[in-house]
């Protein structure tokens, strides 16, 4: 029987990361609202082909449409693996709309690990970093320097901040995630769902972390 799952984490908390090893290790499928949507437009599916023009329009696509397009990976999958639902849902509604949909189809959401990591520590990790323009190489003034200050180990080339990289940046979309998502983790709390791990440790011990609570919530240990 598979089983699905939501994370949820702040941009920066290494959510991305931690997803794909999630993934691999309960052998689920992992995907962005994005890839939901791509994956539909090349099955060339008529929800496909809808979200499409609302895609191309620059438009946001209806939570019907992804839902949807959720729907359809889970009966792809059938009863043998389950979704790692990555940036969807976002918001209370979009979580209650999926709630039932999965419910009409038999499904549900399993359990929702969550990363909590501090916002000052957030912004230290984003603000910090510099990449190469050169090979994409990515260094952190305090965590991960190079060798020579302000210049790629590799080959050479001054190394630059993101713009969306910046603490103003970084703060705002910090605020509107919090402004979304707060809300969202008090609903899977509600209903006992919501698996918090420390995400201020190291990759491998939030991994551990992580997929300890994932197994003690589903009752595998």
């Amino acid at each position: 029987m598979g089983m699905n799952l939501v994370i949820l984490g702040p941009p920066g908390a290494g959510k991305g990361t931690q997803a794909v090893r999630l993934a691999q290790a309960f052998s689920l499928r992992h995907l962005s609202s994005g890839d939901l949507l791509r994956a539909e437009r090349a099955r060339g599916s008529a929800l496909g082909k809808k979200a499409a023009e609302y895609m191309d329009a620059g438009k946001l696509v209806p939570d019907e449409i992804i839902i949807g397009a959720v729907l359809s990976q889970l009966s792809d999958l059938g009863d043998k693996a389950g979704l790692l639902l990555d940036g969807f849902p976002r918001t209370v509604a979009q979580a209650e709309s999926l709630g039932k949909a999965l419910n009409q189809a038999g499904k549900r959401v399993d359990v929702v690990p969550a990363l909590a990591v501090p916002e000052d520590l957030i912004v230290d990790r984003i603000t910090g970093r510099r990449t190469c323009p050169r090979c994409n190489a990515v260094y952190h003034v305090k965590t991960l320097p190079p060798a020579r200050d302000g210049i790629c180990d590799a080959d050479g080339a001054v190394l630059v901040q993101r713009p969306d990289d910046t603490a103003e940046v970084v703060k705002q979309r910090l605020e509107a995630y919090h402004r979304q998502t707060a809300p969202l983790e008090a609903y899977y709390r509600d209903k006992g769902l919501l698996a918090e791990v420390d995400g201020t440790q190291d990759m491998d011990t939030v991994f551990q972390a992580l997929s300890e609570a994932v197994r003690r919530r589903l009752g595998m240990e």
